[in-house]
């Protein structure tokens, strides 16, 4: 307001200023005597006429210029409306990025930033970022409302300079990706189809979620490489090559910050190459297809029509099994253990994951998801390209688990 009525008194102070009649009524057709104002062009009139008492907030203005030089009053108001647009523009600056500020949020304090640049800073910490008061609102802002007469006047003021600014928003996020596509999440496993549960409070995944849901909701998820083995085409890595394209289902966002998400396994997918967008890892990915259906049935007729595996052999037995045996293995040991109210199945777990699927494609993943192994041993799932393979995995699991604890 300051920097609008030093323009405004700039104005007055001009030795040519002209008598300008303001009708002023909350009724258009109330019968009100005019107020006159004097001053040059309809904005300081009215700004004046408002200084000055005279005009109420939910007043109708009509104009008329007692010398009748319309052109005039035109000029001066273009001349106005300049320079107040440059005036304004350094009240009207975050300062956090010192650009124009894009969906304002005024804090409990009283200050007022881009929403974006507000929630990075409540990432990481709780205090207002320009005088260090305690932040009373959710570092989410998920439900905060945006400064709507703050936002309306800077669409007002230069609309031109503020899609701009929202579309060098969006190429910076963009051109940041580089030649990476996916944003990776580094923790655990996840599979195709199944939910994965996760619990985030790093600023860097705070950011990285946030982005995930402004975006097609989906980011990547990899294990952590606790053994540090090369990977592949990316060498030396933090993290598994393989993983799991995760879409978000829901989030839930907590008072501290911290978010509650659940997730659903889309694809699977390979890195094969990788770099750091503030903080956090992203990636080139191929997803990862199985084998034509004709050749993973040319493989079955292979294994099945080999002669007997030796009683003690049971990699041979499995691989001679067919794939609707494997399956039905599966669904047996399953059964089995629900009758000894094994923990892993128990009434909560398969609520969140639903019972055993029939479709052998989904099988294994559902398998992998509640089966009480450690990751590396999930991990293979992963590399699989087949479902045959998959299925002969899960039944070295229960083979294993049948002749001794894991």
């Amino acid at each position: 307001m300051e920097s609008i009525a030093e323009v405004v008194a700039k104005q007055n102070s001009l030795t040519d200023t002209q008598p300008f009649t303001e009708h002023i009524s909350t009724d258009l057709t109330a019968d009100q005597a005019p107020v006159s104002i004097r001053a040059r062009g309809r904005l300081v009139a009215t700004y004046n006429a408002a200084a000055s008492g005279q005009l109420d907030y939910d007043a109708t203005t009509q104009y008329e210029s007692i010398t009748g030089d319309l052109a005039d009053d035109q000029s001066a108001d273009r001349v106005v409306l300049t320079q107040l647009i440059d005036t304004c523009h350094k009240e009207l600056d975050c300062q956090v990025c010192y650009n124009l500020m894009l969906d304002p949020v005024t804090t409990s304090c009283g200050h007022t930033l881009c929403r974006k640049c507000l929630v990075r800073s409540l990432d990481h910490s709780l205090h207002c970022p320009v005088c260090r008061r305690m932040v009373l609102l959710p570092p989410s802002l998920q439900s905060h409302p945006s400064n709507q007469t703050l936002a309306a006047l800077l669409e007002g003021l230069c609309p031109d300079l503020m899609s701009a600014r929202r579309v060098a928003v969006a190429s910076e996020e963009t051109a940041a990706l580089g030649d990476f596509d996916t944003p990776l999440f580094v923790v655990t496993l996840g599979f195709p189809g199944c939910p994965t549960f996760l619990r985030v409070f790093e600023p860097r995944y705070r950011l990285m979620l946030r982005r995930a849901l402004e975006g097609n909701r989906t980011f990547g998820m990899v294990m952590h490489n606790q053994s540090n083995a090369p990977q592949g085409e990316l060498g030396n890595s933090h993290f598994m090559q393989y993983g799991t394209l995760l879409r978000i289902e829901n989030a839930q966002f907590m008072p501290d910050g911290t978010s509650i998400i659940e997730t659903r396994g889309v694809s699977r997918f390979k890195v094969v190459a990788s770099g750091t967008l503030d903080g956090y890892a992203v990636g080139r990915v191929e997803r990862v297809e199985d084998v034509p259906l004709a050749e993973e049935e040319a493989i079955e007729t292979h294994e099945t029509s080999l002669a007997p595996a030796a009683e003690n052999d049971v990699e041979g037995q499995i691989s001679r099994m067919s794939t609707q045996q494997l399956l039905d293995l599966g669904h047996g040991f399953i059964r089995r253990m629900q009758a000894r109210s094994a923990p892993w199945l128990h009434e909560g777990i398969l609520q969140a994951y639903g019972g055993p699927p029939s479709n052998g494609s989904v099988f294994p993943y559902w398998f992998a998801s509640i089966l009480p192994i450690n990751d590396v041993a999930k991990y293979q799932m992963l590399q699989t390209t087949s479902v045959r393979q998959r299925l002969k995995i899960t039944a070295r699991w229960i083979k294993l688990m049948e002749t001794q604890r894991w």
